[in-house]
């Protein structure tokens, strides 16, 4: 098994990439790290703990930064996407469970000095809990075996706008930190996030499982499928963009890459967006294509 550190900043996508993840034989899922993003930290840490509880699964729940690494705290959420709750309007309660009081940051230290050379890092919100990390203890860089990330859009337009993808523009510089900090990082971006799709069709297949899990997921994929219509009209279905970042860290074969190096830009009209080089240190996998169809199958196959 694959020991993984999950950091999320939990709303719908994110909610279907645990339930992969947690599905999936091949990962170890040590922990979920919990950012601003989709919606406040708190609110993130109080979604994991919800899904974590529907799926029915123990695994501790570590909450970290509530602003960015440089700009102070973020102003907006992601709530026309996700819902006000982050979860497609779909909680009533709040979990039973707590998070734990050990900050997130530092408990990706400690697991990776615990386990050297092991632990793949999956972050598909802001980057800024793992920049702490690597800011108080850069002796972890060597340490971490990967760092898959969704984010960015290295040769492909932006979903916030023309250049910059959510999740990278959510916190720029703590990307920016990331990318140049020598870890071994893949960026699963707009690239091939945007080439997979999960079909509405589908969410009628998983209630007529009988099982609540699945009636969770369905009405909350089906506010977020709402979204996509309303931007993509006629598309009938959400693309796939935290969960195919699980499936990169189980089959990477999933996916082709280029070697580049990654800079982010911090500053001016195009703010938060990914830019690719030939040349220069240090290397970063960049996807640039995806087997949507296959992938597809592989996650259908575990979520529910």
């Amino acid at each position: 098994m694959k020991p993984i550190i999950f950091d999320v900043d939990t709303g719908i996508d994110d909610a279907l990439a645990m339930s992969y993840s947690l599905n999936s034989p091949e990962l170890e899922v040590l922990g979920f790290t919990t950012c601003f993003g989709n919606v406040s930290v708190a609110e993130a840490t109080r979604n994991t703990l919800a899904v974590l509880e529907k799926v029915g699964k123990r695994i501790p729940v570590y909450q970290g930064a509530d602003q960015t690494f440089m700009r102070g705290e973020k102003d907006h959420w992601a709530k026309h996407v996700h819902g006000e709750d982050g979860l497609g309007n779909t909680l009533n309660n709040d979990p039973i469970a707590q998070a734990e009081s050990q900050f997130a940051p530092e408990f990706i230290i400690e697991q990776v000095k615990n386990r050297p050379h092991e632990i793949t890092i999956i972050a598909v919100g802001p980057l800024t809990n793992l920049a702490l990390a690597v800011k108080r203890a850069p002796e972890i860089i060597p340490l971490v075996k990967e760092v898959v990330v969704m984010g960015g859009a290295v040769t492909v337009p932006g979903n916030v706008n023309a250049f910059a993808e959510a999740n990278i523009i959510s916190d720029p510089e703590a990307a920016e930190y990331v990318f140049s900090s020598g870890l071994q990082v893949t960026i699963v971006g707009l690239d091939v996030t945007m080439k997979t799709l999960l079909p509405l069709s589908k969410l009628d297949e998983w209630r007529a499982t009988g099982k609540d899990t699945a009636h969770f997921f369905a009405d909350m994929t089906e506010f977020y499928i709402g979204y996509y219509e309303s931007f993509y009209p006629g598309i009938g279905g959400c693309a796939l963009h935290d969960p195919l970042a699980v499936g990169v860290a189980i089959d990477s074969s999933f996916v082709v890459t280029e070697t580049m190096n990654v800079k982010v830009v911090t500053e001016g009209e195009e703010v938060g967006r990914t830019v690719g080089y030939v040349e220069g240190k240090p290397k970063i996998r960049v996807c640039k294509e995806v087997e949507a169809d296959r992938f597809l199958e592989h996650f259908l196959s575990r979520v529910i």
